[in-house]
């Protein structure tokens, strides 16, 4: 219903972390795309995640958990990754520091690839993607920020006479938005009828991950926070961007 375009959350420093990840996908998929076209068509299968695989091999089958989370299955499902990993990665880089950011990324990783291969240990699907690690991004962010100001694209056209079609919104309500419809998808998928191929139990299981990881992670370090002020207060920074009564 609504799509972040960018948050007004400044950073202290540069996300240097946050810019290597997104470089990172871009070249594997680059890379994975030329030789795929060339015809290893085996790539995927070869380092996504098999949970029959894993299960039976958990230590010669570990790698394929961090291979996994760096491949990506076309390019809307690579720049919709990195869309938002653009938008929510920089604010947890900056509050909890690279190393930390990194780790908890990892980790958030983990936490989605072992939500999605438990629930469906014979599974010989691989699973690939970097939405798991993300979701946890959206999830720690949800924890930090709940209040920041984001930008979004309202793409419920009965709702543009009453909120225009760009809405600024904090950020609580686009992580439930998330959270809801993964949830509504999820069940979709376990009963058989959802949308085949899409791992929205990993989903689930990194932003459930990244939720509970950031406090313990961000070790007693200040946030800072910038709060939505409603629907008719902007703040100086928001003036800047396209009104959404005009739109």
């Amino acid at each position: 219903m609504f799509f972040p375009l960018r948050d007004d959350n400044p950073t202290r420093r540069t996300p240097w972390v946050t810019y290597c990840l997104i470089a990172l996908n871009v070249l594997v998929h680059l890379q994975v795309t030329r030789l795929t076209n060339a015809g290893a068509f085996w790539l995927p299968a070869w380092y996504g995640l098999v949970p029959a695989r894993f299960f039976a091999d958990p230590v010669g089958e570990a790698p394929t958990i961090l291979s996994s989370m760096f491949m990506h299955g076309g390019w809307f499902h690579l720049a919709s990754n990195m869309w938002f990993l653009h938008i929510f990665g920089d604010n947890l880089e900056d509050g909890l520091g690279r190393f930390r950011y990194l780790l908890f990324y990892l980790v958030c990783g983990l936490g989605a690839a072992f939500a999605q291969a438990g629930l469906s240990p014979h599974s010989s699907i691989p699973m690939i993607g970097a939405s798991g690690a993300i979701a946890g991004v959206v999830g720690g962010y949800l924890i930090l920020h709940p209040r920041a100001p984001v930008l979004s694209l309202n793409t419920f056209p009965p709702l543009w006479l009453f909120l225009g079609v760009f809405v600024v919104l904090p950020a609580w309500v686009i992580a439930l938005i998330f959270v809801g419809q993964n949830l509504a998808l999820a069940y979709e998928s376990l009963e058989g009828y959802g949308e085949p191929g899409v791992a929205f139990l990993a989903h689930l299981g990194g932003f459930v991950s990244g939720f509970l990881l950031v406090r313990p992670m961000l070790g007693g370090r200040k946030i800072e926070r910038r709060n939505w002020q409603g629907f008719g207060a902007r703040t100086r920074r928001e003036r800047s961007w396209p009104d959404q009564r005009r739109w």
